[in-house]
């Protein structure tokens, strides 16, 4: 029991077993949710000192020796100051957080206290004092920062305060505490009429176990929501961005066996030599070639507005229109593909001149009706696009070796993207009936880069 009730106000339980990354996460929200809670106190400060230069005095007895409403906000506005510069520089401790709760409620009560002095009363005067309404706006304050600790705490305070007021006024020293069972009299003079005061506590009680319920609740859905996020920013690396966006806005979950129809365009792009290479270097330098071309190569489908479905080892297949349907498909396709080859020219240029073997890119692009949806065995699936147009564009990468070129595509592809906008930067070689392995019929080629 001792334990829950430990976890529930303290957190100590789910931090423990969080990553860094998300404990870190958190701990950047809550930061946040202090800088918050200072503006607000300022907030507050500004309002309430604005509410008493503004209104007139209430009719009566007033000792203007004891009006200590100016002093008094001014010494919270001060402290509000601070707490927000320590706030801002992510300087606040714990310890810094009760003594806030603390020096909240010792100024609050302070200035409850202070009335009946003002308005030459008996101190029972001020527990009818509607200043005591703050103390609720300080409870619910806290829990800005999702903390059932702090909630609880300034609840506490919030009552030991009030029953320090209680004891003083019962005590005498402040006038005669005139108790009472009349319900009417209380309201209708300075009486005391202790249900009225266990009523104030009670609801000081109950509001903060309320919020301190629904904060724990908060709290866990903002360590669930966090700890999702962090686990979204990680896996986003290795998906694409639009079928991350598709995963997010399904409306429902989405399964294996389920697809759509789509034209679309296929982009396959291949490191030539890249298997002799991986074994005549260290397994680290393999990777860092093979990530030097990924990240190179990767921006510029990206930007053309392709989708990466697939890396094969060296090799990379991309989408045009299947994660989300493209009146431009083709056209984009082929933009990827010259943006793809000024880059392998670049890169060969690079190594080149550092005294290493350049290495080539072999591409091609087709274009056709797919099945665009999800694969797998319902635990582990993955989307992919199946069709003639991705067959098509993988035996004409392939085919490049035959043509002595670096990208082709076929004649439909290029007339396509040609009715869709797209102007090569040369004109390009055209090579008709070209038998290309694996193809039945016939192929118009276009030489993309030679």
């Amino acid at each position: 029991m001792l334990r829950h009730l430990r976890v529930w106000l303290f957190g100590s339980g789910d931090a423990a077993q969080l990553p860094e990354r998300v404990r870190a996460a958190i701990e950047r929200q809550q930061e946040q949710s202090e800088i918050l809670i200072g503006w607000v106190q300022l907030v507050i400060v500004v309002l309430v000192a604005t509410v008493y230069e503004s209104s007139s005095m209430p009719s009566g007895v007033v000792q203007e020796d004891y009006s200590f409403e100016f002093e008094v906000l001014v010494i919270y506005g001060a402290f509000c100051l601070l707490r927000l510069g320590l706030a801002y520089a992510r300087l606040l401790r714990p310890w810094m957080l009760y003594l806030s709760v603390i020096a909240d409620m010792l100024l609050l009560m302070g200035l409850i206290y202070s009335f009946h002095y003002k308005y030459a009363q008996p101190a029972v005067f001020y527990l009818k004092a509607p200043t005591f309404l703050y103390v609720f706006l300080f409870i619910a304050l806290r829990a800005l920062r999702f903390e059932a600790r702090f909630v609880v705490f300034t609840g506490l305070a919030a009552i030991a305060g009030w029953i320090g007021l209680i004891l003083y006024a019962l005590g005498g020293r402040g006038g005669p505490a005139n108790p009472t069972d009349d319900f009417v009299e209380y309201m209708t003079s300075n009486a005391f009429l202790v249900h009225a005061e266990a009523d104030k506590i009670i609801a000081i009680l109950l509001t903060t176990l309320v919020l301190a319920l629904a904060i724990s609740r908060a709290r866990h859905l903002l360590v669930q929501a966090v700890s999702e996020s962090a686990a979204a920013q990680d896996l986003s690396r290795f998906f694409d961005p639009g079928v991350a966006a598709r995963i997010r806005g399904a409306a429902i979950s989405i399964k294996a066996g389920e697809g759509e129809l789509r034209d679309v365009a296929i982009l396959t792009a291949d490191l030539r030599g890249f298997t002799r290479l991986s074994m005549e270097l260290p397994p680290d330098e393999v990777m860092k070639v093979l990530q030097d071309y990924q990240r190179r190569v990767c921006p510029l489908i990206a930007e053309a507005g392709g989708s990466i479905d697939k890396f094969l080892g060296d090799g990379i297949l991309a989408s045009f229109g299947a994660v989300m349907p493209s009146a431009t498909a083709a056209a984009d396709a082929l933009r990827a593909a010259d943006a793809v080859m000024a880059a392998a020219a670049n890169w060969a240029s690079e190594r080149r001149a550092a005294g290493l073997p350049p290495l080539e890119i072999g591409l091609a692009v087709a274009s056709g009706r797919v099945v665009f949806g999800a694969v797998g065995d319902g635990e582990r699936l993955e989307f992919t696009v199946i069709g003639e147009a991705v067959n098509l564009a993988t035996k004409l990468e392939k085919h490049n070796k035959e043509e002595g070129t670096r990208a082709l595509t076929d004649g439909e592809t290029y007339a396509l993207a040609e009715r869709q906008g797209y102007r090569a930067p040369t004109v390009p070689e055209r090579r008709p009936n070209r038998k290309v392995g694996g193809v039945t019929e016939s192929v118009d080629i276009v030489v993309l880069a030679a």
